[in-house]
Formats: C-alpha cells, structure tokens, sequence
C-alpha cells in the first residue's frame, strides 16, 4: 500500500486533484461570530462579511484522527502550512508523537498553491510506490526551489495579521498601488509595486521567466496559479504560462476561508518550480497532470 500523504486547507489543491492524488486534507478553523466552523463548511461571503473573524489550526485531535484514516501500514507523512503563520506544524507533531504509525510531519515554509505543490509532488512519489524516505525527500525537494509571489488589492488584512509592517499598508493606500509580494522559507517579503493590476500581473509572470534555469535540456515545470475570489485573473496566469511553457503538472488553487480572512479578496499569483531532473512534456518519462 502507497505511504499516506495529509496535508491541511491551507494547501489550495482543489478536491478532485485531491482525490484522484489519493491526499488527505485536514481543515483549519475560523470562529465566526463566536461560532467554530471547518474550513471549508461556510461560504466565503459569509466569512468577509463577519464582524468578528479568528483562525487556528486544527487541533492535535483532528491531526490524529486523520493520521488514523489514512494510514495503511507503510508510513504517513504530513505536510503542513508554514508554522511562522499557524499552529498546524505543532499540533501536527503532537499527533505523531502520540500515533501508533511511523508518521513524519513537515514544515513545508510555504501557503497556498506552493504549499499544494510540496503535496502534489510528495503524493505522486507516494503513487508510484516509493518508501517513505523517498516521499519526504520528494517533498523536500520542493521546498527547497518552490517559489510563490502574487499580488493583492490591498495590504489591510495581512498588516492586521502582523504578517507585514503597517507603513505598507499606509504606503498602498497612499499612493494607489497595487502590493506584491513573495512568500519563502516561512516569511513574506514585498516587492516592487505596480500602479495598475494589468502591470501586477505582468511583474508576476516576470518574476517566474527570470527564475527559469538556464543551460542545456528543458527543465520540466510544476505550477499553480492561485487566487482568493478572482478565478479569472488566476486561469489567465496560467494560460500565459502555457503559451510559453507547457507545465508537467498545473492547477488552479482556490484560497479557503482561512486564507482569504487574511489576504482579504483579490489576491492572485503563481506558485512554482523547476525540476531540473525530470524529462520536460513529450518526452520519454513526461507526463502532464493537472
């Protein structure tokens, strides 16, 4: 039996990718109005329309309940969102302390489409039947060359979050722009801005053009195009990236509730990386997912 790959909402991969990767998803929780939901079990308007929105991890519990689920005897391994942003990381090694399973857990310092990249690439290994150090080194691997960056509408909910400096947001409002921004290695970073959201997504694409290796061979690409209510914006990334490049694996990653309470509506980037190893679409071992 194939190892057991979960991950948490965070993750953006949409559930019939989910499903058909065989990947468990565990949901993070909002409290709305003094009300605990799952991720997932109320509609985003509902959420952003709240007065009074908080958000957690799941509890070590609902981790070990999952671990339980999926386990098949050969091992489980747990991806989660970046512990800098949420307490899925600790709960996640509490539940694996206390499993009867042989369970790893990862911090994959990343959200998002790159986070659901880490997943997709770690299940795939899984689904060919590769042992359990082969499916946390496939997940590694995409840790350490994932790249996300995006762009957003506004700053004012991840400023409230504490996860970027106020003057930021102050800087946004005054001047008009449109903030982007990368997340890497657990931490965001801001980057140049743009005034108009045509030239944002254009900044977009050109960061993920300059990160192409370079040198001999065609290195085959893993990517996402992420957004928080703008699925539009998001399949036009996308297509732009395949007028150029046809990906070994894409999909579009809808942000859950969670995510979205902190990045507010609007949001959308590319999550990406290079596997310089692998044979490119079309030729012997390339294989296109979506």
């Amino acid at each position: 039996m194939p190892v057991a790959v979960i991950t948490d909402s965070a993750a953006a991969v949409p559930a019939a990718l989910a499903a058909a990767l065989g990947i468990h998803v565990v949901p993070m929780l909002l409290t709305v109005e003094g009300r605990e939901w799952r991720d997932g079990d109320l509609p985003l308007e509902a959420v952003l329309a709240a007065r009074q929105v908080t958000t957690s991890g799941p509890t070590p519990a609902q981790v070990a309940e999952a671990i339980a689920a999926a386990d098949t005897g050969d091992g489980v391994v747990v991806c989660t969102v970046a512990r800098t942003m949420s307490s899925t990381y600790d709960a996640a090694r509490i539940a694996a302390e206390q499993a009867t399973a042989e369970v790893r857990v990862l911090d994959t310092q990343t959200a998002a489409g790159a986070e659901g990249l880490v997943v997709t690439h770690a299940a795939r290994a899984a689904q060919r039947g590769e042992p359990l150090d082969a499916v946390i080194g496939a997940a590694r691997r995409v840790i350490e060359r994932v790249r996300l960056v995006a762009t957003l509408d506004s700053l004012d909910r991840l400023v409230a979050s504490g996860r970027v400096p106020q003057v930021a947001a102050w800087a946004g409002r005054l001047l008009h722009v449109h903030p982007l921004f990368e997340f890497r290695a657990g931490a965001v970073r801001r980057l140049r801005p743009a005034f108009t959201r045509d030239a944002a997504l254009e900044r977009v694409l050109s960061a993920w053009r300059r990160s192409r290796p370079e040198g001999p061979g065609a290195p085959a690409l893993h990517v996402a195009a992420l957004h928080a209510l703008d699925p539009p914006d998001a399949e036009h990334l996308l297509a732009r990236v395949r007028e150029e490049v046809e990906p070994a694996s894409a999909f579009v990653g809808a942000f859950s509730a969670v995510m979205v309470t902190h990045t507010g509506p609007g949001l959308v980037g590319l999550a990406w990386w290079w596997d310089e190893t692998a044979a490119p679409p079309g030729s012997a071992g390339g294989a296109v997912g979506t």
